[in-house]
């Protein structure tokens, strides 16, 4: 048998430097990501329960007994490879919470088979018979209150005195109903809300995680999607409204059929009447209501804010051109309109000239590098995607919205975090696929996703896209066969983000 000294040095992973802190539900995009660039999801719990038990062995050397308290889920599956490493040399017992290890989750059940004989009832479980308590009940996913028998469980752990190590987070937070952990081995990046006084002593291994996993859209962006449930009915998956057109007829019926390919229930495009029928013969799918005149005015303003009351989310800019009287009316609009929007093309340098129309505004701003400069006032003035990065969130901030900047690389920011998107190619140059990308945003805020969830998810599944397109026509593809593909990106990628 090793001593603890030993045991320790064979440990795969050590404790790693803190990051700057990531949000909660970021966690399972950076698992789904690493698993994308070639990491298992395996593999990162069995270097997560090494970094648990190196920290208890380290912390507590002289422990003779270790209870480990084990969840269904990934948590537990962690607290699994754990139990298995300190029971080398350590009586280590291991308690599964749920009334059947049969609910455990197929990942965690590969761990919970190599420690089977480590197992006890539950109902055995007392803090008197061991002097540390790893708890690897709930993690990150948890929503509202912990239920029984996790929420006597850790009551009773909160009256015992004995040292609690949690792993990744304390079960139950953020609620108040959370373990009151001596420590917190918590993987990647500290958890954004986390602090001494509610996770102990906070200590960040690092398990693994390539550093694109963090810092590319990958497809763990679609778990950011919130789920369709089994009885939604139509409607329930969003209501777009697309305002644009005029002088250009093409490209709100780009965006209101992109929207419509990546998922949304219902699409209406809002047009001057030059343009109502040409988007109406690109697809019956497509509800045009025609705005009389050549061009959308302040006169017509009343009107959308009406309609835009019984609809998720609005597109405005596409096609719209950019004839004085209708930049006052997108401004009036953007003004006024209470709901969240996606502002592209024409409609961009509006706000440019006016940006306070954009305060307590809930946007994604589309821009390529010139229209960031009318919108900004600031030219990119480099091509590095990093410093892109930063100039790109310094505005974000400044304009309180989530800017997609479209380039070779895109770059998203909300003003306080920034993914970059590598997907796509240079065939997607060609006139509408900008059109399309704002459909597609627009379409995921209608299903629920939030603004810069939405812009990433977007900026990918647009260049995926584009990169099946490539494929079959080269640079002869066109915005409609960019729109085509995206139910196919969807139903590989959205799949994936639910396992």
């Amino acid at each position: 048998m090793l001593d603890s000294a030993g045991l320790i040095h064979q440990l795969p992973m050590r404790i790693s430097v803190v990051r700057s802190a990531v949000r909660p539900e970021e966690v399972k995009v950076l698992d789904i990501n690493a698993r994308h660039l070639g990491v298992r999801t395996i593999t990162l719990m069995e270097n997560a329960g090494a970094a648990v038990a190196r920290h208890v062995l380290e912390g507590y050397p002289a422990a003779t007994s270790i209870a480990v308290l084990c969840g269904k889920g990934n948590n537990g599956g962690d607290g699994f490879v754990a139990a298995r490493y300190m029971s080398i040399n350590k009586q280590v017992a291991v308690y599964l919470l749920e009334q059947s290890p049969a609910d455990v989750s197929d990942l965690a059940m590969v761990n919970l088979h190599k420690v089977g004989s480590l197992l006890k009832p539950v109902d055995a479980f007392s803090t008197k018979n061991h002097d540390v308590i790893v708890d690897a009940m709930l993690g990150v996913g948890l929503r509202g209150r912990p239920r029984e028998p996790y929420a006597k469980t850790i009551k009773d752990l909160n009256r015992s005195k004995k040292p609690v190590v949690s792993v990744d987070v304390p079960s139950g937070w953020p609620s108040e109903l959370r373990v009151r952990a001596s420590s917190t081995v918590t993987f990647h990046a500290p958890k954004r809300g986390m602090n001494r006084k509610n996770s102990g002593k906070i200590v960040v291994a690092d398990i693994g995680i390539p550093k694109d996993a963090e810092t590319y859209c990958g497809p763990g962006d679609f778990s950011l999607l919130p789920r369709r449930k089994p009885e939604a009915r139509k409607g329930d998956a969003g209501r777009v409204l697309v305002i644009g057109g005029g002088p250009y007829t093409g490209a709100p019926a780009f965006t209101g059929m992109a929207a419509m390919r990546a998922g949304a229930d219902l699409v209406f495009v809002s047009t001057p009447e030059p343009a109502a029928l040409p988007v109406a013969v690109h697809s019956p799918s497509l509800i045009v209501r025609a705005l009389k005149g050549e061009r959308l005015s302040e006169s017509h303003v009343a009107e959308l804010l009406s309609f835009s009351k019984n609809v998720d989310v609005i597109a405005i800019g596409p096609g719209l051109g950019s004839d004085p009287e209708t930049i006052r009316g997108v401004q009036r609009f953007i003004q006024k309109c209470a709901k969240p929007m996606v502002i592209d093309a024409d409609a961009i340098g509006a706000c440019g000239a006016h940006p306070q129309i954009l305060k307590k505004k809930s946007v994604v701003i589309t821009p390529h590098a010139g229209e960031f400069k009318k919108l900004t006032g600031r030219a990119l003035g480099t091509d590095d995607p990093e410093r892109r990065g930063d100039r790109v969130k310094e505005e974000a901030a400044k304009l309180k919205a989530c800017i997609l900047l479209k380039g070779p690389v895109d770059v998203i920011s909300d003003g306080a975090s920034i993914k970059l998107n590598r997907t796509g190619n240079n065939a997607l140059a060609v006139g509408g696929t900008g059109d399309v990308l704002t459909g597609l945003v627009a379409s995921m805020i209608a299903q629920g996703a939030q603004p810069y969830h939405a812009a990433r998810i977007g900026a990918f599944a647009m260049g995926l896209a584009g990169d099946l397109a490539f494929e079959e026509k080269s640079y002869g593809l066109v915005a409609t066969d960019v729109i085509e593909k995206i139910p196919i990106v969807l139903r590989r990628y959205e799949l994936d983000s639910l396992e």
